[in-house]
This record gives C-alpha cells, sequence and structure tokens, in this order.
C-alpha cells in the first residue's frame, strides 16, 4: 500500500472561467477574451441535450484570421469544438494527466451533475498537484 497523497481535480481546478453564448460573433468572444485576460471560453449549451463547446485563440486564428473571414460575420458556434472530453471533479490529479496525454489536451472543463464547475489544465495538476504530494515548495 502506498502513502501518496490523494489528490484530485477538485483540489487543482480553477472555478475561474468565463462562458459565451454560441450565436456571439467571434469579434465579441475576442472583446470578451480580452476583458477577461484569457485565451478560452466554454459555449454554453443551446438546450438540455446539447453539449457545451469550447473557443480559444489558437481557433479564432485557425479557422478566422487564417481564412481571412470577418470576424464580425462569423458566429462562435460557427468554429467552436464540441463535445468536450472533460473531467469529474473526484477524479485522481494522475488518472487526469493521462488523459490529458492520451488526447494532447490543454484544458478541460470539470462537470458535475452536467455543468461546467470548473476548468483545469495541465499546469495546475503539476504546479498544484504533484508539488503538494511530492512536498516540492
Amino acid at each position: 500500500m502506498t502513502d501518496t497523497k490523494l489528490m484530485t481535480v477538485r483540489d487543482v481546478m480553477k472555478t475561474d472561467f468565463h462562458l459565451i453564448d454560441g450565436k456571439a460573433t467571434v469579434s465579441e468572444a475576442i472583446q470578451m477574451m480580452k476583458k477577461n485576460k484569457t485565451s478560452v471560453l466554454f459555449v454554453n449549451k443551446f438546450h438540455e441535450h446539447d453539449e457545451y463547446g469550447i473557443i480559444n485563440a489558437g481557433i479564432i486564428a485557425r479557422l478566422v484570421l487564417a481564412k481571412d473571414r470577418s470576424p464580425d460575420r462569423v458566429n462562435v458556434y460557427e468554429i467552436n469544438e464540441k463535445p468536450l472530453i472533460n473531467a469529474h471533479p473526484e477524479m485522481d490529479i494522475r488518472y487526469c494527466s493521462r488523459l490529458f496525454a492520451r488526447y494532447n489536451l490543454m484544458r478541460a472543463p470539470v462537470m458535475e451533475q452536467g455543468k461546467i464547475i470548473g476548468v483545469v489544465s495541465p499546469i495546475q495538476l503539476v504546479l498544484d498537484g504533484l508539488c503538494e504530494i511530492s512536498g516540492i515548495s
């Protein structure tokens, strides 16, 4: 048996995340990103049987800027990625790290009862989780 402390996704997740309506324009998304100093926004569900989406600066660069599309004329729902791979708040951070490695993720929503309650990234898994487990200060 090991004496390793169990760290869960809930222990390291950030609860500061931002949601945007899929009908918003990319221009509005960029303004929201700048205002909130983030490069990632989660896209709200349109209805209860829909899934959350994600939009980030890379997606905007690839699907709007590089294709010379007008950010005022492209809606978020047209370019968001969904469905999302998500983490459960009680998941061990070691398994979450494997999930990130397997699917080459940079961020994932933390979902509980069908709602986003936070966001987790490899940065939190390592700097908050692994440091705590290993006693690195």
